[in-house]
């Protein structure tokens, strides 16, 4: 990267941030994923050399854009696997066992980087208990979605779940294993001929080992005991941020099951996923949108299927920065959200992208449902139920006014303000962080 002032530019001035959060802190999702957990990860990276990422695989997408100093332009910098906080030099970044990883998808983003001046060798690392996710994974992954036709959960193709399925059922390959080629191939092959005959797909394993082979002397030195290496951390005071990824109501256990990911993308999964001891856990902040987006299959209870629905997309760029497709909109959900605030046991909250929602006249927040005559205000574990409720509205005044930029909670208009603190009496967390635009600079903190 040309400018290094230009990575470095942030909302967050003053380093008592840590002080404030603790030394561990943890940024989940708190809705259906795609929540702009990258934005803060990026902010609070300068304040936490060590950024840990728990679970998931390239499904995730954490998207950031920074804005040059010297030219004014804005660059977008989209993460799959690697921790966003790679953004800033002097953070260390590792990969934590919870973590499914495609090794080709993994050198891809790595190049990406160092053609845009980022080093990344010497600060990444990579647990030698994290899984690798194939491309045969891919092929199955694909071949289940077919075969569950209308049922399908909507899958972003890239081999997740067969690797977690993998992983469940202890067969799956982990990255310390490619330390021992010739072991893993052994292992490789012989999960590859048992998929072959039990899912019917026609993979090339002999030339994805030698492309293997090759990833693993590139990647080979960053595999460690990445437990360890936290655990140093702590030892040594510093400062580590954990960063989740997928949202809380895509949990495997706690989200819209069965349309939900394969791993633990609530708070239980920062513990599982990095070996962090749960009483180092100072603090865990949700993000949140300032209204309610999902990806893929499953039930949506304030989903706009109309007009306004399709402007707030347009406007809040809502596209999966994963495979591109379409995120669905809807109202805010305070019911679904309070249901994470108390999973999470969440600190604050980053209500993200309030910008969005500036040019319209009237805002609606689902607050209880109501199903077969009776209204609750607790999140039903059942689908069927879920896709049934009706939702009661409370309504609010739009602003029309442009936020974009703000940077102090007072500046906001007064019926932005009565929105937020709204917001924050609904879920009963505070929203400590406020996105008003895409760029790192564009924050209120509190």
């Amino acid at each position: 990267m040309k400018s290094k002032k230009s990575v470095r530019k942030t909302a967050i001035k003053s380093p008592s941030i840590v002080a404030k959060l603790g030394q561990v802190t943890a940024v989940i999702g708190a809705q259906w994923g795609d929540e702009g957990k990258g934005k803060l990860v990026d902010l609070l990276a300068q304040h936490y050399p060590i950024v840990v990422r728990a679970t998931g695989g390239a499904n995730a997408g954490h998207t950031i854009y920074v804005t040059d100093k010297k030219t004014g332009e804005s660059k977008k910098y989209v993460f799959h696997l690697i921790p966003a906080g790679m953004l800033h030099p002097k953070a260390v970044c590792v990969m934590g066992n919870g973590m499914v990883v495609n090794l080709k998808t993994l050198l891809e983003e790595v190049e990406i980087l160092e053609k845009a001046g980022i080093k990344v060798d010497g600060r990444l690392l990579i647990s030698d208990r994290v899984h690798i996710a194939t491309d045969y994974h891919k092929a199955i992954d694909l071949r289940q979605e077919e075969l569950k036709g209308a049922a399908k959960v909507g899958t972003t193709g890239r081999g997740i779940g067969p690797a977690y399925a993998d992983k469940i059922s202890r067969v799956g390959l982990r990255a310390g294993e490619l330390l021992d080629f010739a072991s893993f191939t052994k292992h490789y092959n012989s999960n590859l001929e048992a998929h072959t005959k039990m899912y019917g797909i026609s993979h090339d394993g002999a030339q994805e080992l030698v492309e293997l082979a090759k990833l693993a002397k590139r990647f080979g030195s960053m595999i460690i005991d990445t437990g360890v290496f936290i655990s140093s951390c702590l030892k040594k005071n510093k400062a580590i941020l954990m960063e989740g990824a997928n949202g809380t109501l895509l949990d495997i256990d706690h989200g819209t099951y069965p349309f939900v990911t394969s791993s633990n993308a609530s708070i239980g999964g920062i513990i599982s996923g990095t070996g962090l001891p749960p009483k180092n856990l100072s603090s865990a902040i949700g993000i949140v949108k300032a209204y309610t987006t999902r990806v893929g299959s499953g039930p949506f209870p304030t989903e706009l299927n109309n007009d306004l629905g399709e402007a707030i997309r347009k406007k809040g760029n809502e596209f999966g920065a994963t495979t591109g497709r379409p995120r669905r909109c809807g109202w805010f959900d305070a019911v679904a959200t309070s249901y994470s605030v108390r999973v999470n046991g969440l600190t604050g909250i980053n209500l993200t992208k309030l910008d969005i929602l500036s040019d319209l006249k009237e805002i609606l927040v689902g607050v209880a449902y109501e199903y077969k005559g009776k209204k609750f205000t607790n999140f039903p574990a059942s689908v069927v139920m879920l896709s049934d409720v009706k939702v009661v509205y409370k309504k609010f005044q739009g602003w029309n006014s442009d936020i974009t930029g703000v940077t102090n909670f007072k500046k906001l208009p007064l019926k932005c303000q009565k929105y937020v603190l709204a917001l924050e009496k609904f879920i009963g967390c505070k929203a400590q962080f406020i996105g008003t635009g895409p760029n790192r600079e564009q924050m209120i903190v509190r």
